[in-house]
Order: C-alpha cells, then sequence, then structure tokens
C-alpha cells in the first residue's frame, strides 16, 4: 500500500488520542498499546490510509483476505471489534462509519508524522511472490504478531521447530502481513525444490530478477524457507547478504539453527490441547487450538460435521496423539469423513499409517507424516538415527543418565544435544535439571524404524533392571512394548 507521494515515508498515523506505528504494526493510546487481532489490525489500516473515502465491502475483504473466500459477517465481526477497541461511539467520538448498501469510512481527521493531513492514492498490489493461501491460519494469531511486530526491527529471523509444525504456514502469514513495510517487495523461495542454478545467490537473484549490486540497495524481505537441507551454504548467504545490503531483511525456516550472526531464533511451539482433563463442553473444547484446526478441516471437506458432546474425549485423544502438530491434524482430519472420529481414533493404534493422505496439491514430503519426517531422518548421521531408534523406547522425559541405560557409546551428550538442535527432541528446563522428549508422533516414526533395524531385541534382553523401570519423582518411564499411539 502507497502513500502520497508528498508523505512517501510515513511510518506513525494519528487520529485521536491514538499513534498507530504502521511498521510495528502497534497502536498506542498514549504509552498504552491496545490488544487488537492481525485482521482487524489489517482492515483499519486500509480505512485509515484511506480517511475520508468510502471503501467498498468487496474490495476490504480482498486486500485483508487476498487468498480466501470470506463471507461478509467475518468482516462485520472484525470492524465490531475495531469499534470496541477504539471506543468509537464513546464521548461522542466517532471514527468508522458505514456507509449502506456500499461500505465503510473512516471520518476522524489522520495526521502522518509530520503532522500535515494524510492523503492516500488508489492502493496498488505490493510487489511479492507469495504462493496463495488456500486455507486460514488457525492458532497462530498471537505468534504472528509478535513476529511482525519484531521483524521491521530484526534482520535474520530463523523460525524452528519439528516437521509438520507449521513453520512455512506462519513464514508465510508473517510475509503478507509484512507486504507493505518493504518498499521493494517481499520475496519467497523454497528451498527444498530442486533448482539448476550453480549456487543460492545464483538462485536468489534469478528469482528477484536483479543483479547482486541493484540487490545492496533494496528494502526487501526475503522469505527462505526449508532451508535445513543448505544450512552451510544458506548460512554463508545470508551472512554475505546481511553485509552487503543494509535495508534487506531475512525471514528463514529451518529445523534447526543457522547458527548465522545476527540470528534471533523463533522457536515453533504445537497448538494447544488439553493435556489432562476432558473440558466439559464442545464450547470450551473449541476454545484450544488444535481443535479449532481439526474442526476446520474436517468441516472443509464435510460442511455439515460438528462436535457432539459425545465426542469430546475422542477428541482430546486424537489431538494428545497427534500433539498438536499442525499437518499430523489436517491428515487426520481428511479421514473424518470416511472413518468418523471413533474410527480415526482406532487407526492412530496402528501407527503413521493413517497420516497418509494429504492434498494432491502438496508436495510429496507433506502428503504424509512419515514422507515429513523421512526428509529430515535422512540427513541424520548414522550414530544420529542409531541414538535416537534408542531414546524412541521412552515413553516419557528423560535425562541423560536414563539414555545411558539404553545407549552404549561415548559421545552420547553431544548427539542427544544435536538431535534436540534439530528439532528431533523437545527439551524441557526446570532448575538445574534438563530432560527430553520425544513427540508421539515423531516416537511412532522412529520407533518404526528400530523395528526395522533389529536393534529392538537387544534391548529387549539386557538386564531386567533397566527395563520398564519408573523412578520416583522424576517422571520417567522406559518400555520396550509398542508404543502407543
Amino acid at each position: 500500500m502507497h502513500s502520497h507521494k508528498d508523505l512517501p515515508t510515513a511510518s506513525v498515523l494519528y487520529f485521536g488520542p491514538y499513534a498507530f506505528h504502521l511498521r510495528q504494526r502497534l497502536i498506542l493510546e498514549g504509552d498504552r498499546p491496545l490488544r487488537m487481532g492481525g485482521r482487524a489490525l489489517d482492515i483499519l489500516q486500509v480505512l485509515v490510509e484511506r480517511a475520508g473515502r468510502v471503501v467498498r465491502k468487496e474490495q476490504l475483504i480482498a486486500w485483508v483476505w487476498p487468498d480466501s473466500v470470506v463471507e461478509e459477517i467475518n468482516l462485520r465481526v472484525h470492524i465490531a471489534a475495531l469499534r470496541r477497541a477504539l471506543g468509537d461511539g464513546e464521548n461522542g467520538q466517532r471514527y468508522i462509519v458505514n456507509v449502506p448498501q456500499c461500505g465503510y469510512r473512516f471520518i476522524a481527521p489522520v495526521h502522518g508524522d509530520s503532522v500535515a493531513p494524510v492523503l492516500f492514492e488508489t492502493l496498488q498490489p505490493p510487489q511479492h511472490n507469495l504462493p496463495a493461501r488456500l486455507t486460514p491460519v488457525i492458532g497462530r494469531d498471537s505468534l504472528v504478531g509478535s513476529l511482525v511486530r519484531q521483524m521491521p526491527l530484526c534482520r535474520l529471523m530463523t523460525l524452528t521447530g519439528p516437521a509438520g509444525i507449521g513453520k512455512s504456514t506462519v513464514a508465510l502469514r508473517v510475509a503478507e502481513l509484512l507486504l507493505q513495510h518493504y518498499r521493494d517487495g517481499v520475496w519467497y523461495i523454497d528451498l527444498s525444490v530442486s533448482d539448476e542454478a550453480p549456487s543460492l545467490l545464483e538462485r536468489l537473484l534469478r528469482a528477484l530478477d536483479i543483479s547482486l549490486d541493484a540487490l545492496a540497495s533494496r528494502h526487501v524481505l526475503l522469505v527462505l524457507d526449508n532451508s535445513e537441507r543448505h544450512r552451510e551454504p544458506c548460512r554463508a548467504l545470508v551472512e554475505r547478504l546481511l553485509l552487503m545490503a543494509p535495508r534487506l531483511a531475512l525471514l528463514v525456516t529451518s529445523r534447526e539453527p543457522l547458527q548465522a550472526n545476527l540470528e534471533t531464533l523463533q522457536a515453533i511451539a504445537p497448538l494447544t490441547f488439553p493435556k489432562a482433563s476432558t473440558p466439559d463442553s464442545v464450547d470450551e473444547l473449541m476454545g484450544y487450538s488444535a481443535v479449532q484446526l481439526l474442526v476446520s478441516r474436517a468441516r472443509a471437506r464435510q460442511h455439515d460435521f460438528n462436535l457432539r458432546e459425545q465426542d469430546l474425549r475422542t477428541v482430546c485423544d486424537i489431538c494428545r496423539r497427534l500433539d498438536g502438530v499442525p499437518l499430523a491434524l489436517e491428515l487426520a482430519a481428511a479421514q473424518i469423513g470416511a472413518l468418523a472420529l471413533v474410527g480415526v481414533q482406532t487407526q492412530l493404534d496402528h501407527g503413521l499409517h493413517l497420516l497418509s493422505h494429504g492434498r494432491r496439491t502438496a508436495v510429496p514430503r507433506l502428503q504424509s507424516m512419515s514422507a515429513a519426517l523421512d526428509w529430515s531422518y535422512q540427513d541424520l548421521r548414522v550414530s544420529e538415527q542409531q541414538v535416537l531408534q534408542r531414546l524412541s523406547v521412552f515413553k516419557m522425559a528423560f535425562n541423560e543418565e536414563a539414555a545411558l541405560r539404553v545407549i552404549d557409546g561415548a559421545h552420547l551428550t553431544a548427539i542427544i544435544q544435536r538431535l534436540a538442535a534439530k528439532s528431533w527432541l523437545t527439551v524441557e528446563r526446570g532448575g538445574d535439571s534438563v530432560r527430553y522428549r520425544m513427540l508421539n508422533i515423531i516416537r511412532c516414526y522412529v520407533r518404526e524404524q528400530l523395528e526395522t533395524s533389529g536393534d529392538l531385541r537387544e534391548i529387549v534382553q539386557r538386564p531386567a533392571r533397566y527395563r520398564g523401570r519408573k523412578r520416583s519423582g522424576s517422571g520417567e518411564q522406559l518400555t520396550t512394548q509398542r508404543v502407543e499411539q
């Protein structure tokens, strides 16, 4: 979105008692920030930047939801939330008015950084090559909002996490919301897709259709997706870009940190789900983002799908078994129409086979959970694979002492730390202790690798005092039985 030529660099817009910091996507009332969702901020920015003009409903929807089919009720809900947040109508102050049968208009005076009235030309589509988003992003509003506020102040942000956790989804949503902040555009490169370019730099310049000298002066955001396959050359590339292009920012996704200069890390957590007791009602259960995603994707295939009171326990169990991992939840939701919820729950007893029917349009590694894990498992060293297989016998969190009972060999600590860095293990810290946990779906996958390798027999034959042992107060448990999923 481009402002009038007299105010090309306006970064703060003032109206009433509010200051709208566009680059930080932050609204302050004095020193107090307003709590406002990402969509509401999108709508407000369009309206404020066209203050005094009528913005048609269709135009608002097209700009705020560019890649989605959205009902007008969604727009009305966000407009109502905006009015509440701004105190619209209180003490006679009005900001947003409805123009019947047409759209909305922002009627309060607006000033830019120079305290001159802001006038804006017709919105122009920003420069980008971001792929169209086919489905709404669920359960990530807080994280996305935080990243959108951080990015203008951060040169290099790396999103980390295991397969299927939603790193690419989050990165692309952040990039969408930052389109208007980078004068020379937002550009996306998927490093998992093979390319004939001799180097990552050549591939980047080809994607942007630009020379290296010209790139040095550009104000752009680059999204480098799935960089773990090219970690070393990617680290060298981003460090070179950061030195030569002072106005360039990078948003990277990787299953492990690049360990580059100026790198800020953001781990992507699973979606939320009931971890202990079962909620008492459907409404309470729908407060969890993992459940919201499961239901949303199920409804996309089966429009009359609704949760019932008798489904509460089953849905909780499915979300727990799938660890709140978005890809796993989406693959499970695809089977609800054929198997019903109870059938999906039952099939999860048989490993990851259920999670193998993704969208035909998805890249092969995202069409099944096993394929997503295969993609990074194959990149592990043999010693890392062997240690990971042995650790798959733990159903609960474990420490290094417990790991020594099932693993022989030197350098165990270093290997476990590398597996944690590569998102195969989750780290739990408490006081001076460090424990590790394997997500259920990862344990199930690695368990299958262990059973195939034949090493399971050797573990089972270890002295009985090392098997099935629970340590009081430690939360550790070692089992040689098939992992329950």
